[in-house]
């Protein structure tokens, strides 16, 4: 169905998600070709900006592809068939990292607390001692399905205390929850274009630490296109292993440098700020978060929707307003709504999703104070007196 032109859209997603006007102009210069010295010297530039925003010394592996390329590239460089690990999920994509280590042939220990739970560092310490062999660990930082940001800095030293490897997913998390690899120990960070960064799909990353690597390179075979040492050879030289996409690297080029001009702290406090405004929002409606969510959980808030109303219809409402929000997964379909708050958003558009959420509810009959959950989120933003604009 054909949105209506004079109805206006708002991408309010956590993946995709919106693209600032200057990164998309840069992205549609004339094509480059990717060996050619004018794209090499902006290719270069921005491999040498990424390791800022994961607080690494690392360089950053770049791939064609989605986030879950990128978290494939860690399961295809360090599972081994057979050899056991220890995968943590929480959520709809933690499972994604069961799902990769079994399709990599290893003896999968699963670690699976519940939906909307948070990973226990206790736990995960607990299952390193009983089974013997474990060298790799999986865990999310921000976990999109139930917008829980799990405390992967006690993770790390849990995992470190056992002399293994941890492997995070922060395809949702990086740029919008707080993390420091090389600070908090973290080997590997997999990540991706389209959250936080500001990019469309289809760029895939991988901020690999040398122990990660040489462990890698222990075991040749397995891989190909997702090669960590294959890659991260011809990056050293300024190359790329394999065709980049060429125009997301030139809109990478200018979304590092919009980062770079806020401060990565002050990213941070601003998606702290979002957080905050949606959580007074939903409850000024009368709505709880889902799930074990806290201060932590700066990349997506999601709502429980009433259970008077049939929640399924709650997203197809709101695209009728022209908001285009997540809805629930899996088991969670038409139970909460995900309003996101990662990359570029500002103040107005928690605001308007709330305003469609509240409009949304009313439609479908359950009784809200208009404008209630808009107010309480209002006050956050002015008892905090800033704008909280998106970057640049």
């Amino acid at each position: 169905m054909t949105p209506n032109p004079f109805v206006k859209q708002y991408l309010m997603t956590a993946g995709p998600t919106p693209v600032p006007p200057a990164v998309s102009q840069a992205m549609a210069a004339p094509m480059l070709y990717h060996r050619a010295p004018a794209f090499v010297e902006i290719y270069e530039r921005v491999l040498a900006k990424l390791p800022s925003v994961f607080r690494t010394q690392n360089p950053v592996l770049t791939f064609a592809g989605s986030g879950s390329g990128a978290m494939e590239s860690a399961a295809a460089n360090l599972v081994r068939p057979g050899a056991p690990v220890l995968a943590c999920a929480a959520g709809k994509f933690g499972e994604r990292w069961i799902d990769l280590c079994d399709a990599f042939g290893a003896e999968t220990v699963r670690y699976e607390p519940g939906w909307g739970e948070r990973l226990d560092p206790a736990e995960i310490d607990r299952l390193l001692g009983e089974h013997d062999g474990i060298e790799v660990v999986f865990a999310t930082l921000s976990e999109t399905s139930t917008g829980i940001v799990h405390d992967v800095a006690a993770i790390a030293e849990v995992a470190r205390s056992h002399d293994a490897l941890l492997v995070v997913d922060a395809v949702s998390g990086l740029g919008a929850a707080e993390l420091h690899q090389d600070d908090w120990g973290i080997d590997v960070v997999v990540s991706g274009s389209q959250k936080a960064l500001m990019l469309p799909p289809g760029l895939g990353f991988a901020s690999v630490s040398q122990r990660a690597l040489d462990y890698a390179n222990q075991r040749p075979g397995g891989r190909y296109f997702f090669d960590w040492g294959k890659t991260a050879k011809a990056q050293a030289k300024g190359n790329s292993a394999f065709t980049p996409p060429v125009p997301l690297f030139l809109g990478l080029d200018i979304a590092l440098d919009m980062i770079e001009a806020e401060g990565m702290e002050n990213v941070w406090a601003r998606h702290d700020l979002l957080a905050r405004a949606t959580r007074a929002g939903a409850a000024g409606i009368g709505l709880d978060v889902y799930g074990d969510a806290d201060e932590r959980s700066t990349v997506v808030t999601a709502v429980e929707l009433p259970e008077s109303i049939d929640g399924g219809k709650v997203p197809g409402a709101l695209r009728k307003l022209g908001i285009t929000a997540n809805g629930g997964q899996e088991q969670l379909k038409g139970k909460i709504l995900r309003i996101a708050h990662c990359g570029y958003f500002g103040a107005f558009d928690i605001l308007t999703s709330l305003s469609g959420l509240e409009m949304v509810l009313t439609q479908l009959g359950h009784d809200v104070e208009l404008g209630a959950g808009v107010g309480a989120a209002q006050r956050v933003f002015v008892e905090a007196g800033v704008a909280a604009a998106p970057a640049g």
